[in-house]
């Protein structure tokens, strides 16, 4: 099988472990077969979960294989609709059912998703791209075994402290306000998305950065009450907020998933960043 095991993918669990052996044969009918799993490496190295979750110092977990189940959940237009629907099939594919998939760190869920790609449909990634210099639509394959994973070790070039529980201490540079902010889990990302969503289908202005700023400040100057984040998003100074939304990106453990690309009709050679939605799940035939 093909696993990236250096990056996003893991090692096979041997055939006597416990989990292994839960997963290891479903018989009916007079015939069977082995449901195989394998050890997904976490960016997140498991650092910064709080010590009662599953997870806390774990630097893996453990999937299963995709079956035809969750090929259905990845077409039913209510999940989709939803925007649950990548959150079900990790559910499903979740070995260990103490993990709760709606608190992985965004990064532990990428690299689940894409490990969960390349072990049921294989490592290359066909899809259409846009050409950001001159708007060609035109079909692009990416390479999902050279992503790599990002631990969080250049949140030192911005001076933000790392407090161990996932949070972080960040001085702003306009106003001399020191913000702490969180790593966000995958349904704070998700909720961040049905809001803009939402403010779309109203005809309200997009929103999309002031809802991600109140999602990651936890506390402004050590308060921590809505009163004194909503106003610090409010009132935010761009370059304040662009300080937060970097030092963010350099904290976050995940998942590189920038890919070298040329485009056939201006020659443009540049770098684009391969998304993650249920599409990413349906290879070209």
């Amino acid at each position: 099988m093909s696993r990236n095991r250096d990056r996003v993918g893991g090692h096979a669990p041997s055939a006597d472990s416990p989990a292994a052996a839960v997963m290891q044969e479903q018989n009916t009918g007079g015939f069977s077969f082995v449901v195989p799993t394998e050890f997904v490496e976490l960016p997140s190295q498991g650092k910064y979960y709080p010590q009662n979750h599953p997870l806390h110092g774990k630097d893996s977990i453990e999937i299963r294989q995709m079956t035809a189940k969750e090929e259905d959940i990845l077409i039913s237009r209510t999940l989709l609709k939803k925007g649950i629907a990548l959150d079900r099939v990790i559910q499903n594919l979740i070995v260990d059912k103490t993990v709760n998939p709606d608190t992985l760190l965004v990064g532990d869920k990428n690299a689940i998703i894409i490990a969960a790609r390349v072990s049921g449909y294989g490592n290359v990634y066909d899809t259409s791209v846009a050409c950001p210099s001159c708007g060609t639509q035109q079909q692009s394959a990416f390479d999902l075994n050279d992503v790599t994973p990002y631990c969080g070790e250049n949140k030192d070039k911005l001076d933000a402290t790392d407090n161990g529980d996932g949070t972080f201490n960040l001085l702003l540079p306009r106003t001399q306000v020191t913000v702490t902010f969180r790593l966000l889990t995958g349904v704070d990302e998700r909720n961040v998305y049905l809001a803009s969503e939402s403010d779309r289908k109203r005809n309200i202005d997009d929103r999309s950065i002031t809802t991600q700023l109140l999602a990651l400040v936890v506390s402004v100057n050590g308060d921590s009450s809505n009163q004194a984040r909503q106003y610090l998003v409010d009132n935010i100074p761009s370059i304040d907020s662009r300080h937060i939304r970097l030092a963010y990106k350099l904290c976050n453990p995940n998942v590189d998933m920038i890919q070298d690309f040329e485009c056939t009709e201006c020659g443009l050679e540049t770098e684009l960043e391969v998304t993650l939605t249920a599409d990413f799940f349906w290879p070209k035939q």
